[in-house]
Order: C-alpha cells, then sequence, then structure tokens
C-alpha cells in the first residue's frame, strides 16, 4: 500500500463521496476511482458500499480507516523530523477548519509575500486534534480553534464566529428564528472519538456529556445529522449542503479561531506566521464591518 493511495482512501472516507474527495485532493474523479478499487483489489477486502443514495465504509473499510490515519500521522511525523535535521527552510501548518476562509486566503497571499522562499506545507486535520498536531509535535504552528488545552503552547486569538445548530432540513427546530441549548436536551448529538481534548469536546456539546455518531471531520458531522437525525454545532456562517440546515444558538459563547505554536518556539517563521495571522485577520473584520469583503 502506497501512502498516496491510503491518502486517497481517507478522503473518500471522510468526505463520503468520490466527488468532494477528487476536489480535496485536487485529482478527477476517474484516477481516484481507478485508485481505490485496486486498494480493494489489493487487500482483497471491499471498503465501500456504493449505491444510488452515497457511500458508505464497510467494517473492513472502517478498520482500514483507523489504521491508515495512524500510519499516514507516523509518516508525516517521519519527515517533519527528517526536515528538521536537515535544517530546510520549511514551516509546517496545521489547518482546522475552512480553508476556503477569506482570512486564512489573505494570511497565504501575504504570508507568501513576505517569505517567497518558505516551503509551507499544509497538514490538514481532524476533529479529534484541535492542536492540529502541534503536542504531538507535527506541525510548527496551527490555525485552529478553542478551546484546547494550552499547556506548553502560545496562544492568540483572531476571530470570534457565532455558533448554530446543524439540524436536518425536515427537523420541526429547522424552522425555528433561533434556538437555545435545552431545545435539543432530548436530541442525540454527533460527538468525537474517545481521548479527544475534553475542553473542545465540551464546548461542541454544549457543555455537557452527550451520547450519539462518532465523528473525526466536518463532513463526518454532516452525514451523521443527514442520516441519523442527530444535532451538533457548526458555525453559523457555514454552509450546510443539500438537505440540512444551521439555526443560530443564542446561549453559546461564540467560536474562538486561533494561532497557534510551541511556547518556547523561537523560529522567526512560526513568529512571523502568528503576526501576518493577527494582521490579516484584523484586516478582514475591517473589511466585513465595512463592507468591502469579498
Amino acid at each position: 500500500m502506497e501512502l498516496r493511495t491510503l491518502r486517497y482512501f481517507v478522503a473518500v472516507a471522510e468526505e463520503l463521496h468520490f466527488g468532494r474527495a477528487a476536489a480535496r485532493l485536487h485529482m478527477s474523479q476517474p484516477p481516484l476511482s481507478r485508485a481505490i478499487r485496486q486498494l480493494e483489489t489489493d487487500l482483497g477486502a471491499v471498503l465501500f458500499h456504493r449505491s444510488p443514495a452515497g457511500v458508505a465504509l464497510t467494517p473492513a473499510g472502517t478498520v482500514l480507516l483507523q489504521e491508515a490515519r495512524a500510519l499516514l500521522d507516523r509518516a508525516e511525523r517521519a519527515r517533519v523530523r527528517v526536515a528538521a535535521a536537515t535544517g530546510a527552510t520549511t514551516l509546517t501548518v496545521g489547518l482546522l477548519g475552512d480553508s476556503a476562509d477569506p482570512d486564512v486566503r489573505r494570511l497565504a497571499d501575504d504570508y507568501r509575500r513576505q517569505h517567497p522562499n518558505v516551503d509551507v506545507r499544509i497538514r490538514e486535520t481532524g476533529l479529534a486534534d484541535p492542536t492540529c498536531g502541534l503536542h504531538a509535535g507535527l506541525v510548527d504552528v496551527a490555525l485552529t480553534r478553542a478551546p484546547f488545552d494550552e499547556s506548553g503552547l502560545a496562544v492568540r486569538a483572531l476571530r470570534a464566529d457565532p455558533v448554530g445548530v446543524l439540524l436536518r432540513a425536515d427537523d420541526p427546530l429547522a424552522g425555528r428564528a433561533a434556538l437555545r441549548l435545552a431545545d435539543l436536551a432530548d436530541r442525540g448529538w454527533f460527538t468525537f472519538p474517545e481521548g479527544t481534548d475534553p475542553l473542545w469536546q465540551s464546548y461542541w456539546n454544549g457543555g455537557i456529556p452527550r451520547e450519539g455518531p462518532v465523528v473525526r471531520a466536518v463532513q463526518e458531522c454532516r452525514q451523521a445529522v443527514l442520516w441519523n437525525g442527530t444535532v451538533g454545532l457548526t458555525l453559523l456562517a457555514h454552509d450546510p449542503g443539500a438537505g440540512l440546515a444551521v439555526v443560530p444558538l443564542v446561549d453559546m459563547e461564540p467560536s474562538r479561531a486561533v494561532v497557534a505554536w510551541a511556547a518556547g518556539d523561537t523560529n522567526p517563521l512560526v513568529r512571523s506566521f502568528a503576526a501576518l495571522a493577527v494582521a490579516a485577520y484584523r484586516g478582514g473584520a475591517s473589511r466585513r464591518h465595512t463592507g468591502t469583503g469579498g
């Protein structure tokens, strides 16, 4: 099994849609489908149930997803350590959330202008690790969301975003103008894997333990709601997608976008990234306030 093929498999498993996975991987769908078919042949196991209703993991696919994520994490750790040993001019950025966010795009442009010779490598992470690999030493700096265990980390606030409830579009609550946590007390919620940061879990579960399907990626959250009728929290500004709706939640603190890095890291590339992130997000807020944002 090649690491590239495992990355293809993880993308399909997280998106549960070959078209979206291909777009995420910046490739066309036919070679992606062929790669997954070849992987199934090599393993002698069907990894996905394919039907007109969509794509779902088989039991074998669920096992491989766990193993593939672990293997890819180990490979990334090795790459980071080798790069550090050679003194290569690289910066590894952990990214949790919406990479299409205008403020993220603005930061990328600003950083590239300031450091045109730096090789910036992006590590997209799932919802189970809000530090994006910082505590594990897999990234140099992270664009993520609080709250999480900040021990040993330096954290700077970037932006606060209102939160809403993610529901099926045909849910009786979807037509409400706003909701409170008490309105969701008897509902199943999507939850995070065992071992996920407790502060992070508590925030996204509305402050109390919940029961429901376990999710590791944003797309899995949406699929859990769509298929199971569960609920959960999401950013109010996010487009939920077909069949889903987002209703404002009035008694939740906004979600804080932050930039974080190891507190003792004196790498000037990291410090520059943090400073440019604060400026880029502040500039985005100014544009939104004056109505000139794009």
